[in-house]
């Protein structure tokens, strides 16, 4: 899989990596988590509400994060569009910065009084998208226990919802609410798109920082080994082989026979190439006496097939 036709979500995965690391070289991630008090409360630091979704605290959330994102963003995208996916992004932000406040003014005497940093509420809003779109791939069963492939990312989803309990849980709840919020009709935002404006701005300026989303395209062709020996005359008649050369010293195995019968059935024996023996004038000869009525392409045919099965004769003893 590649970032082919996902563009904002190579962008989210790339932002989230330089953040944190800045954050991290700098020592300021203590400005990037949400805690109602004293920091929202008494100091009045709402600039917080939207900065804590910048960057992670620490390096294992980050890989989690990334590890999702890949998993799970791109996907999204691809059945969303770019376009539709970003504004799907500043939507959940901006709905999920809304719940977190409110649940932290709700729930802060329950001991809910501070949310880590990081966009993890926009990640498991994500991961609802995909739970809902993306069907499973297939299903296994492990010790009478029924899962699919996305067991696989919902446990690394749990590990960053019960990571730092109880405020790592509260994003992924909200994250969770917040893409459901998206898909229902409470609220009509599915058809709310960004201006044009930023979406040009957005891909002459900011697309060209994120690089090439494209494939890797792999040839499918063989090509031989460049040599420097003299080409020989008959270097047009042998037959290019595109698999490695047996070692010296080695003898003939059961895969030199198959070749062999597989060179009689299709008659590339007549180049002289792998040495399989020709059927001889004699042969074809008294074949042609007896059967005069009969084309001689029918009785080379058939001496053919007649030393294939003797072929075949062969692998069956030796095997």
């Amino acid at each position: 899989m590649s970032f082919e036709y996902a563009p904002v979500t190579k962008g989210l995965m790339m932002g989230s990596a330089l953040t944190s690391i800045i954050g991290g070289i700098f020592d300021v991630k203590h400005y990037l988590h949400l805690q109602l008090v004293p920091h929202v409360s008494r100091n009045h630091q709402y600039w917080r509400l939207l900065l804590h979704h910048t960057a992670f605290s620490n390096s294992s959330d980050l890989l989690v994060a990334e590890i999702l994102l890949y998993g799970v963003g791109v996907h999204i995208e691809r059945q969303f569009g770019s376009v539709k996916f970003a504004s799907f992004t500043v939507a959940s932000v901006l709905l999920a910065t809304i719940l977190e406040f409110l649940t932290l003014i709700l729930f802060h005497n329950m001991g809910i009084n501070q949310i880590p940093s990081g966009p993890s509420a926009l990640l498991f809003s994500i991961l609802y998208q995909w739970y809902r779109l993306i069907p499973p791939a297939y299903h296994f069963r492990i010790f009478g226990i029924a899962g699919s492939n996305k067991a696989f990312i919902y446990i690394l989803a749990s590990q960053l919802a019960f990571g730092h309990l109880p405020g790592s849980f509260t994003p992924a709840v909200v994250g969770l609410l917040t893409g459901f919020i998206y898909r229902s009709e409470f609220v009509n935002i599915k058809s709310w798109r960004l201006s044009p404006s930023i979406i040009r701005f957005s891909t002459r300026f900011l697309l060209p920082l994120v690089g090439s989303t494209r494939a890797p395209r792999r040839s499918t062709r063989a090509r031989p080994e460049t040599t420097h020996q003299t080409l020989s005359p008959d270097i047009g008649n042998e037959e290019i082989i595109a698999t490695a050369r047996p070692s010296a010293g080695t003898e003939e195995t059961g895969g030199s026979v198959m070749r062999d019968w597989v060179n009689e059935l299709t008659g590339r024996n007549e180049q002289g190439t792998t040495g399989v023996r020709v059927p001889s004038d004699a042969e074809i000869t008294q074949l042609t006496t007896m059967f005069p009525n009969m084309q001689r392409a029918v009785i080379v045919g058939a001496l053919q097939r007649r030393s294939a099965f003797l072929l075949f004769q062969e692998i069956s003893i030796r095997f």
